[in-house]
């Protein structure tokens, strides 16, 4: 447990990764906690002491984006191999696979509802998909660069990216039209996120800092430059007083966004900080590294008054010392030690006694390609009734008996809406060519326009030099 204070505590750490952790997300129930890695793969780990640990096969390259669905009911992750997976997160690990992009998906998220999803690709683009159906919807084109991550906002009525073009940016997802672009950075920004009420977004750069802007004013309400390297990521606490940040500087750090300044320094991993998540009610929040470790904290920030807790804290950060002899009876200057601007925490796990948990190997068998039927009727079961699973999520009946209709059926009208959304796909990667054609012809055409201008002006200086010779 924390401190009676409100100090950060390690709980407990998870070993299973054989490579780098690269992003961590809770469950909506608090009960699991889902990575990904470098390794290829994503591991649920069920919270309570001595459960099984489910790692979960199938992509190809290392894992970049996980999060369960807001019901909890689904997985998505995505991968460096250009493709998103949806999983049912039970025993059995199966998935569909979204063909997503034609360059490495960098990070994937649910909309507020669930029947969205959006990523964010070295392509350059964002795209927007349906859930339930699997199917691809649109895409967002103004990127100039490798796009790093993308966000819904909580009402699921804007989308904000950024990536290596140094930018920021704001969508309307009714128009699909960029609204807003943010350009003050000094570096590549590596993640983006919605507060809470949707009312502002922080960005996270390679240049060490983290921003936070107002969207109603469009003003930068704050500017952090705390880490030494990089920040690879960040996470808001449901309350929005608070705001975690992991960086390459091997320290995870916590951010008082009420008061603007830095609390907390966290020490535990050997290597770069990758991921850092908090739970959906804040008590909890894990962090992932390099060092393939997987770090569960928590907290109690909201076990007391705010005021309160400043008020405790400013004490231990800047205790009153005594008075010194030279400032009741100065006879010259004097130094005093400077005060340590946050609280630096080294920790040890809490908790000993528990060893790391028995690792079970799912998502053997995959649904492949996007699918027109929904993922419970493929999610494969042989039993007419729904059962639990080890991990207490349902398990779904057979395709025939889920549908009502003929396995032959089924599949003739599975692969026609495959087909279809095949189609799709290239309608979109055809949308995207003749955008970037427009753009080469309108440049070509402008450059042609101003070469003409110059020519013209070229030939009046002489015709004005010669008629003023003839009057003479």
């Amino acid at each position: 447990m924390a401190s009676v204070l409100e100090d950060p505590a390690l709980e407990r750490h998870f070993r299973g990764h054989r490579d780098a952790v690269t992003c961590a997300n809770f469950s909506p129930n608090n009960k699991q906690l889902a990575t990904g890695s470098a390794d290829t793969n994503v591991m649920i780990w069920n919270l309570s002491p001595k459960a099984r640990a489910f790692r979960f096969v199938g992509h190809k390259d290392a894992v970049t984006g996980v999060e369960f669905s807001p019901s909890g009911e689904l997985l998505v992750s995505s991968s460096r191999d250009k493709t998103v997976r949806l999983w049912t997160p039970t025993i059995k690990g199966e998935s569909v696979l979204f063909r997503a992009h034609t360059a490495a998906v960098r990070s994937v998220s649910f909309s507020q509802d669930g029947q969205q999803l959006v990523t964010a690709s070295d392509d350059k683009s964002v795209k927007v998909w349906a859930v339930h159906r699997q199917r691809f919807l649109y895409s967002l084109n103004q990127h100039t660069n490798w796009v790093r991550c993308a966000r819904f906002s909580p009402d699921g009525r804007l989308i904000a990216s950024c990536g290596d073009d140094k930018t920021v940016q704001l969508w309307d997802t009714a128009t699909r039209q960029r609204i807003n672009i943010f350009t003050d950075y000094g570096g590549c920004q590596t993640a983006v996120e919605f507060n809470s009420s949707g009312t502002c977004i922080a960005s996270s750069g390679t240049d060490n800092t983290l921003k936070i802007w107002d969207l109603r004013t469009n003003k930068l309400l704050q500017h952090y430059q705390v880490h030494s390297a990089m920040i690879n990521a960040f996470s808001f606490h449901p309350s929005c007083n608070f705001i975690i940040t992991a960086s390459s500087d091997s320290t995870v750090k916590v951010l008082d966004l009420l008061e603007g300044r830095l609390i907390y320094t966290l020490h535990g991993h050997k290597g770069s900080v990758l991921t850092v998540s908090f739970s959906r009610v804040g008590s909890l929040f894990a962090s992932g590294g390099s060092d393939a470790q997987v770090l569960m904290w928590r907290t109690n920030f909201d076990a007391f008054s705010y005021k309160e807790m400043l008020k405790r804290h400013s004490q231990r950060v800047n205790p009153e010392p005594p008075p010194h002899l030279a400032d009741i009876y100065p006879r010259g200057p004097h130094l005093h030690s400077a005060q340590s601007s946050s609280i630096e925490i080294n920790p040890c796990v809490v908790d000993t006694q528990t060893a790391d948990p028995a690792i079970i190997e799912a998502g053997q068998s995959v649904n492949s390609n996007m699918g027109g039927a929904d993922l419970e009727s493929r999610a494969g079961g042989g039993q007419a009734a729904r059962e639990e699973d080890a991990l207490g999520y349902s398990v779904a009946s057979s395709p025939e008996q889920s549908s009502g209709l003929p396995l032959t059926i089924s599949s003739t009208l599975e692969h026609i809406v495959r087909q279809l959304d095949i189609l799709t796909q290239a309608v979109s990667l055809l949308e995207e060519r003749l955008t970037l054609t427009e753009d080469k012809l309108k440049e070509c055409l402008d450059a042609q326009a101003h070469m003409v201008l110059q020519v013209q002006q070229a030939g009046e200086g002489p015709m004005e030099s010669g008629s003023q010779d003839s009057s003479a």
